[in-house]
């Protein structure tokens, strides 16, 4: 299991969307197309957004997605308030970027922090659905801001193989994380962890809602929904070989979720992550 979850993770592909530049932001290319996805949102009109090795792209209800932003390489990217997404990764021209934010739906980005040891490259992000001012990264171990990204510490060592966080959606200082081991969990802003269920399976997503909600992606296992009475359950098994890498809900319609598969498969559920589809299907 370890070793076939590596190479899922560790799959490159073609890059579609690499000849467009921050010129060429009217055109516009089949979501299909694009490849080195590193995060997906919702935007403020409840749209689609994609980070990724070439830029940021907003992707209409036909499924072509148009480079809004520069082409940056977006890592770290999150919703972090209705008009709001943060994110972190590497310019085009190399180095790190720190910690960034959009409050146009990911157009135009202004740096908000180095973080600690920075400029940090958060490849992973969280912001607290308890508390918005609370936004988890992962960059020589966890980093936690308290006042929405401007100032940041260090609160502890991030377990091994870590793929994923999740901020819990009721106490701003619980944290999960998806590792290559399974799912961990802290209760401390990440100084200390236990585990969260099984043992030895990679969990590669893992996401927090505002409605009390978790959700993890256990390899081989399927999406699993932690719900507010600490219990576990399966929704969707069907994925076969895939992994889910990205997951988004949708804060305004919380059944509504976005995923991007190991294979840059962007799927889209109306039910609460029963069900998927392609985008544009």
């Amino acid at each position: 299991m370890r070793s076939r979850a590596f190479t899922l993770l560790a799959v490159l592909f073609v890059a579609g969307s690499a000849g467009l530049g921050a010129a060429e932001h009217a055109v516009s290319v089949p979501v299909s197309t694009l490849s080195h996805i590193h995060g997906v949102a919702f935007g403020p009109a409840d749209d689609l957004v994609l980070a990724t090795h070439h830029g940021v792209f907003a992707v209409d209800p036909a499924g072509q997605a148009r480079l809004i932003s520069e082409p940056h390489d977006f890592m770290g990217f999150t919703r972090a308030g209705p008009d709001q997404l943060i994110a972190s990764g590497h310019p085009s021209g190399g180095g790190n970027m720190g910690v960034l934010s959009s409050n146009d739906g990911g157009a135009e980005w202004f740096p908000l922090a180095d973080g600690v040891g920075g400029p940090v490259d958060f490849h992973a992000m969280s912001v607290s659905p308890a508390d918005p001012e609370v936004v988890y990264g992962l960059f020589g171990g966890i980093q936690v801001s308290r006042d929405a990204g401007v100032t940041w510490a260090i609160s502890g060592p991030a377990p091994a193989d870590t793929i994923d966080l999740a901020a819990g959606p009721d106490d701003p200082g619980t944290l999960y994380a998806g590792t290559m081991d399974g799912l961990m969990v802290s209760t401390d802003f990440g100084a200390s962890w236990t585990r969260s269920g099984p043992e030895g399976v990679p969990v590669t997503a893992v996401e927090s809602t505002g409605s009390g909600e978790t959700y993890a992606f256990f390899a081989g296992g399927g999406l699993f929904r932690r719900s507010d009475a600490g219990l576990w359950t399966a929704l969707s098994e069907d994925f076969g070989q895939r992994v889910i890498q990205h997951l988004a809900v949708d804060a305004n319609m919380p059944n509504r979720l976005a995923a991007v598969t190991d294979a840059s498969a962007v799927l889209i559920s109306e039910d609460a992550g029963k069900s998927w589809r392609p985008v544009a299907q």
